[in-house]
């Protein structure tokens, strides 16, 4: 398989070639993690693939996860003497990277890397779940890589058009595509978001037909569905790792186990509402929540109009999740020390 079918072009190259001088005395190829496995990745050069694992000092060297391979990204890697297995020298340095909190810790748990577009999957058999797409977007947002909400089981809604304007006022741009997958009602607009050498990945709940919209996209049920679990809709862990695939319309797709919980990492805010963090600059106080403060720059910008009230409401939603779960992780921490 040519590397240019997994995405590899000349952007590509440039990163790799300048790693060469780091590794002189190792022959580095260039390879793309296609599935992760407790410590173990799965490569796909050129030369077909190969298991593979972390060099010591990528490993040990690490401060975070962040910094391990994931799902996604592009890596150099030599190969052992039994050319069976391979050694993961170094990460070339991403386009986006999908990354979240998880209640009770500020540790960030990387979900997927260099996506071009996240799709952030509902299933309309349940009322959407609006402060968790808020989370989810301003994640994918912070991460580089292009949001979509993609509104599933659309022939199941109660209220369809409800539903999606909810969304819609708290989607802040992000593109929202109502379909089914079960009946195939505008699968061809969905596929069209993922044009060629690009990858996308799924993002949401289990149970809310992502390995359906995956299968529809692979033109074969390669990947296993689950029924919903009647009274709670919690549908069955389908997919049990997450796995970059090559699909026939010779895009890419990253599946894999259902997320729940889209914990904010500190800054992403800031990235994800650029508009207010300017604004913020102007406020009398620096550590200014935007609520009575007086001079308060952003308020201001809202009563002249430049600036939406539900834009601020949303960034002060998820200002104080951040704040609670960062607060809720030191605690813990903090107990863990004293015992």
């Amino acid at each position: 398989m040519e590397l240019s079918q997994l995405g590899w072009d000349e952007q590509w190259q440039a990163a790799f070639q300048a790693l060469r001088p780091r590794f002189a005395s190792l022959s580095l190829e260039p390879g793309r993690v296609l599935r992760q496995d407790r410590g173990w990745f799965k490569v796909l050069t050129d030369k077909g693939e190969r298991l593979s694992r972390a060099a010591g000092k990528l490993a040990h060297g690490a401060e975070n996860a962040l910094e391990l391979p994931v799902v996604g990204d592009w890596v150099a890697i030599a190969f052992a003497h039994s050319k069976r297995e391979a050694t993961v020298h170094a990460v070339l340095p991403r386009r986006s990277l999908l990354a979240r909190r998880i209640g009770g810790s500020d540790e960030p748990q990387p979900i997927a890397a260099n996506a071009d577009v996240a799709f952030l999957v509902h299933g309309l058999d349940q009322e959407p779940h609006l402060r968790r797409t808020e989370r989810a977007l301003a994640m994918i947002a912070a991460s580089g890589a292009r949001p979509v909400v993609v509104l599933n089981k659309v022939d199941l809604a109660a209220d369809a058009a409800k539903a999606i304007a909810e969304v819609q006022a708290i989607a802040h741009g992000a593109q929202v595509l109502a379909l089914s997958a079960e009946r195939g009602d505008n699968m061809d607009a969905f596929a069209a978001l993922l044009p060629v050498g690009r990858t996308g990945v799924l993002l949401g709940p289990s149970g809310v037909g992502k390995s359906s919209l995956a299968n529809h996209l692979l033109g074969e049920a390669r990947l296993a569905t689950g029924a919903v679990r009647e009274g709670d809709f919690k549908g069955r862990h389908t997919t049990t790792r997450r796995e970059l695939v090559l699909l026939p319309s010779g895009a890419l797709l990253i599946d894999g186990p259902g997320v729940r919980e889209f914990g904010l990492l500190e800054g992403e805010l800031a990235e994800t509402f650029p508009d207010i963090d300017a604004l913020a600059l102007n406020c009398r106080f620096r550590d200014c929540a935007h609520a009575s403060e007086p001079g308060c720059a952003v308020r201001a910008a809202v009563e002249k109009g430049e600036l939406d009230g539900d834009r601020l409401a949303s960034f002060q939603r998820l200002r104080r999740e951040l704040d609670t779960g960062t607060s809720a992780a030191r605690a813990e921490r903090h107990g863990k020390r004293k015992r």
